[in-house]
């Protein structure tokens, strides 16, 4: 099974930041136990790259990289055991070193202008972020019919009181959120409510599913 399988399996990518890799380890534990064992950890703060290796580690979690902006970056994530990369924005720049060496690449893509881009150089999933400020679920429905060879991931605004909208969309692989994974409780290794949290998010998606069948 590969990258974009895993993802479309568990219907969700916890978003998450991470201000000290002594919590990776306890982090990734509480996620394979709550049955989602997929993290984009952003590259917003220093210890993201350590945060990855150490997650890496545990064999049931599927690692990328999030906020990644320059090649630089790319390179220390893959380095660091990064499975997958995610950007923000489209950088052909980035795009081009992952496609290059086979990694999986998720760019920001919220305009016509990007989505082409991303067809050009044979991408299938693109990330749409921010996605409610970018007119949520209803913009990528509409962005569906001319660009119907890419799925998104929609990041940015996104919660449990919205999630439905965005999985009853075919065009959806998975949606990005940090609602399971809020910042505080991985500070605080609060991992106990994370595996709760993650239950309940896995739950709902499932059920945002069931639904869309």
């Amino acid at each position: 099974m590969n990258v974009e399988e895993r993802v479309a399996r568990v219907k969700l990518v916890p978003v998450v930041v991470i201000e000290d890799a002594a919590r990776a380890e306890g982090l990734a534990e509480a996620m394979v136990a709550g049955g989602l064992p997929v993290a984009e950890v952003t590259f917003r703060t220093p210890a993201a790259a350590d945060a990855i290796r150490i997650m890496s580690r545990n064999a049931g979690m599927l690692v990328g990289a999030g906020t990644i902006l320059t090649v630089a970056q790319a390179e220390l994530a893959l380095d660091s055991g990064a499975q997958f990369i995610v950007s923000p924005g489209f950088s052909r720049e980035v795009v081009s070193f992952c496609l290059e060496r086979g990694i999986p690449v998720f760019p920001g893509a919220t305009s016509a202008t990007d989505m082409t881009a991303a067809v050009e150089l044979g991408l299938s999933v693109v990330k749409f972020f921010p996605a409610e400020t970018n007119g949520g679920a209803a913009a990528i429905k509409a962005y569906s019919a001319p660009f119907g060879q890419l799925r998104f991931m929609p990041t940015g605004g996104i919660s449990d009181k919205n999630l439905d909208q965005y999985l009853a969309l075919p065009q959806v692989l998975a949606v990005g959120g940090s609602w399971m994974v809020p910042q505080k409780l991985i500070a605080d290794g609060e991992f106990d409510r994370i595996t709760e949290l993650c239950r309940e998010a896995v739950a709902l998606a499932n059920e945002c599913r069931k639904e869309r069948t």
